[in-house]
């Protein structure tokens, strides 16, 4: 069943009572559903526990942001929600959701006891030099701002051209899409003196098991687990894994 939050400017669902203890946020076009196993079973582990997944703006039943922004703007739009938790929360974020969590708690660190990430792209992929988009690409979005080429052809263009999730975004999120994709999070990590729970698939290509390895080196107080045989969904493909880790950082708050 869906709630409301932040005044119905956000929606997702709650797990157990009010407050909570678990805030849950999810990747690029995914939605509050990916933690429904690994909630369900931390409930069932932990009666006491609360927990809340969200619907980022643009996702699931949420509304989109009216302008485009990157991680930290969500971490101010997800902000509110902070309210309906304990006074210091468990960060979950997995891949987008990660990014924002991160921003959460370098932003509010007094209302963050710890955060789980999943398949976070944090770093640059040391594998990968960054991607610059084709030359005809760059051409025909040259010419489309000086008004020498049509919307209809410069959306041609973005299709043939763009990532899968680019083709797939429309109106304000494609703007944020390209912004989030550019950014990268070594001063956040730096800031952050909660314990960080770093739980990754062993074959997640989407963010390599070397990202949190790199992100290990500039946390104060990180732990990483790798899961064999599990690629980037940690949420859906190892839940158990997920609400393990999740058990282990309210134990010791």
């Amino acid at each position: 069943m869906l709630s409301s939050f932040a005044d119905g400017s956000l929606f997702g669902s709650r797990v157990g009572d009010p407050p909570a203890d678990v805030l849950a946020l999810h990747g690029w076009g995914r939605s509050h559903a990916d933690f429904d196993t690994a909630l369900t079973g931390l409930a069932e582990s932990r009666a006491a526990t609360g927990a809340i997944a969200l619907d980022l703006p643009g996702f699931g039943a949420s509304p989109a942001p009216t302008a485009p922004c990157g991680a930290a703007g969500y971490a101010e739009m997800v902000c509110p929600v902070l309210d309906e938790c304990s006074p210091r929360v468990v960060l979950i974020g997995h891949s987008f959701g990660g990014r924002v969590a991160v921003e959460l708690a370098t932003r509010f660190p007094d209302a963050v006891a710890a955060l789980v990430l999943c398949g976070v792209p944090l770093l640059r992929r040391a594998d990968r030099p960054a991607a610059r988009p084709a030359m005809r690409f760059r051409l025909a979005r040259n010419l489309h701002r000086r008004g020498l080429l049509g919307d209809d052809a410069m959306e041609r263009m973005r299709q043939r051209f763009g990532s899968a999730d680019y083709r797939s975004a429309t109106g304000v999120m494609r703007d944020v899409l390209v912004t989030v994709i550019n950014e990268t999070y070594e001063a956040q990590l730096g800031q952050i003196s909660q314990p960080v729970e770093l739980v990754w698939g062993h074959d997640d290509d989407s963010a390599p098991v070397d990202v949190a390895r790199r992100a290990c080196g500039i946390l104060a107080d990180a732990q990483l687990t790798v899961l064999d045989g599990v690629g980037h969904f940690v949420p859906t493909e190892a839940a158990p894994s997920l609400t393990d880790a999740i058990s282990r950082r309210l134990d010791v708050l």
